[in-house]
């Protein structure tokens, strides 16, 4: 890898940009896990402030995600070989999770600020651990909505990134419903919301429960410059009804949401998240 996000170097899944159709999809498969990966963080030393930032949120919204999963007992048992990539969260994957949120309220805004070899190395693990947590478990509400609001990009051009063609760079796509998403999803793992804010920032502020993931992410969103919501990537509440399809057919990702979502439920998270703060 030469960035420090996706953790495709300890997963099974890939990602692929339809752009005649306007999508962006993923495919899972225990073949597509790499046999050797090389993970050097002297190749992201020359990243930008942007790329740093946006990256590191894909590592965020794996870890967190993966982290408030749906328990993997909770699904019906299947033989090994019927059974999907993603399976829930589990002790094992808890384990990565937790160590990847703990280096990333280490190192997260220094990596971006100051970018020193050891917050890079950092978040290098941070994304490597991240996969290798929700490579077993899953993800779900945020990377859901992220397709549509990448696949759909209209003019949106983000600093630091090429400017020949608009784009929501991944990170960003991810990032920018999760305030809302964990709200959402709250009432049916609390402890685990609650766990996931304590580790992402230790000595953030009490608020009401509910809050205090969201409050998390919106502070760290802010000190790192991610755009303020679907609306800082040119989403206004009129395009929610074109974006909600789109989410709804990542039925592999929102099966793995400890709470089902219906339609109007993505649509009131959307619409919810126009602006995060």
């Amino acid at each position: 890898p030469t960035t420090a996000g996706t953790g495709s170097e300890s997963t099974a899944m890939c990602v692929l940009d339809i752009l005649s159709m306007k999508v962006k999809t993923g495919i899972s498969h225990w073949r597509l896990r790499p046999t050797l990966a090389v993970i050097d963080p002297l190749l992201t030393m020359t990243l930008g402030p942007e790329v740093s930032a946006a990256s590191g949120m894909d590592i965020v919204c794996h870890a967190v995600e993966s982290y408030t999963a749906r328990y993997y007992r909770s699904f019906d048992r299947k033989q090994p070989e019927e059974r999907v990539t993603y399976c829930g969260s589990n002790p094992v994957s808890d384990l990565w999770c937790e160590k990847a949120m703990a280096l990333i309220a280490q190192s997260f805004r220094g990596s971006v600020r100051e970018g020193s070899l050891e917050d890079r190395s950092n978040m290098m693990m941070a994304a490597t651990f991240a996969g290798m947590g929700f490579g077993n478990s899953g993800v779900h509400i945020p990377h859901a909505n992220a397709y549509p609001i990448a696949g759909m990009v209209k003019d949106y051009r983000p600093a630091g990134y090429p400017q020949e063609e608009p784009m929501v760079p991944h990170g960003q796509s991810v990032s920018l419903t999760a305030p809302e998403a964990f709200r959402f999803s709250f009432e049916s793992a609390p402890e685990r919301h609650l766990t996931a804010a304590r580790l992402m920032d230790p000595d953030a502020p009490k608020v009401d429960p509910r809050e205090q993931l969201p409050s998390v992410l919106v502070s760290l969103m802010r000190d790192i410059g991610i755009p303020n919501g679907i609306g800082g990537v040119g989403y206004t509440e009129a395009d929610v009804p074109d974006l909600v399809p789109g989410t709804m057919k990542q039925q592999r990702l929102l099966a793995t949401c400890p709470r089902t979502p219906n339609e109007d439920d993505i649509a009131g998270i959307l619409t919810r998240s126009v602006e995060n703060w």
